[in-house]
């Protein structure tokens, strides 16, 4: 029975730490898995596993479009930590910053930004908030933590995935294999007796 405990409190450790991704159990032995209670055929166990698998896609495709999100945000957080940087060292003089920003993709402004202590960052949403220079690289510093953190956070889940989607493909043809050796000895049976 404590076997029984550790191991659920481990399975609840795994759902917690891989965004509760539910584990793929690997079937040791296939006759004792196929006389459970639900485990009438073989075919209504390879639809629940090819059901599980599907699942398991989708999830892979939720956390890829994650990624990939994650990965434009690092470069663009850390040029706009740049430009503070930049526009920290300019604050001293009096002279103003010539620059070029972004209007659209592929077309550019000239711009003469005097010296200032406050710059406005696009927070998303339609919002977009003044802070200091100080301030503002803080948040952004505390952005790209946050973010570096979740991509690897992501990577972890992501391998954990593909360990679920290999072992629910061998489950599925351990008991595809069952199966066919099962009605192979079946028709054994008949055609002998």
């Amino acid at each position: 029975m404590a076997t029984t405990i550790e191991s659920g409190n481990a399975g609840a450790a795994n759902k917690k730490k891989h965004l509760g991704i539910p584990e793929a159990i690997f079937v040791e032995d296939v006759d004792s898995f196929m006389k459970q209670p639900g485990n009438d055929t073989a075919d209504a166990v390879l639809r629940k596993l090819d059901e599980q698998y599907q699942k398991y896609k989708y999830m892979e495709l939720n956390l890829s479009q994650k990624k990939q999100r994650l990965k434009s945000q690092i470069p663009q957080i850390k040029q706009t930590l740049d430009i503070l940087k930049h526009m920290q060292k300019k604050k001293e003089t009096t002279e103003p910053m010539n620059t070029h920003f972004l209007l659209a993709d592929n077309v550019y402004c000239k711009a003469s930004v005097p010296p200032t202590d406050k710059v406005c960052l696009w927070l998303g949403a339609n919002v977009m908030l003044e802070y200091d220079i100080d301030e503002a690289e803080s948040l952004l510093e505390k952005n790209l933590a946050t973010a570096s953190k979740n991509l690897d956070s992501l990577e972890d889940d992501l391998d954990f995935l593909r360990d679920q989607f290999t072992t629910t493909e061998v489950n599925m043809a351990r008991v595809y294999n069952y199966d066919v050796k099962k009605r192979s000895q079946d028709n054994l049976l008949k055609s002998s007796s």
